[in-house]
């Protein structure tokens, strides 16, 4: 299967005349949750969802950290990462709202969490369309104003 399973709106698929003005170095991003989860849940969605980010954008990834005993550690992303509150349908128009303005989005659905095997979680994915898809998080990496306007009203995770 491909990224596009997972990810309608990956870069490879931005390709399309109507996306042609996608930007290619993301300006801003978002992780928005599930507002139902609990504590465990979300850290972990939030987490598989910017390590997704960060793998999907390395040019993100700041410089080393060098400390004053000689050690370096990896970089960290300089922009600020959001971590925002939603409903379940408010994750399914994200996505599709995102994914049509440009944006790069990453999902988590539901089924992510309910196996340890990723061929039977790509696999139970498959078989959904994206308004039966139960989301537990979504990425967004885009144009400032664009993510911004997708995002605004939304509540910072509790």
């Amino acid at each position: 299967m491909s990224a596009e399973l997972l990810n309608p709106s990956a870069p490879e698929n931005l390709n399309t005349p109507e996306n042609q003005t996608a930007i290619t170095q993301p300006e801003r991003l978002v992780i928005v949750l599930n507002q139902d989860l609990p504590s465990g849940k979300a850290a972990n969605a939030a987490a598989v969802l910017a390590m997704t980010l960060g793998q999907r954008h390395p040019e993100l990834i700041g410089e080393p950290l060098d400390i004053a005993d000689g050690k370096s550690y990896p970089g960290l992303i300089p922009l600020g990462i959001s971590v925002l509150s939603a409903s379940e349908q408010e994750l399914t128009n994200l996505m599709i709202d995102g994914g049509a303005k440009g944006c790069d989005v990453t999902i988590f659905p539901a089924d992510g969490q309910q196996t340890t095997h990723y061929l039977e979680f790509r696999q139970a994915v498959a078989i959904q369309t994206e308004q039966q898809l139960v989301l537990l998080g979504v990425a967004i990496a885009g144009d400032k104003k664009v993510v911004r306007k997708l995002v605004g009203k939304l509540k910072l995770f509790a």
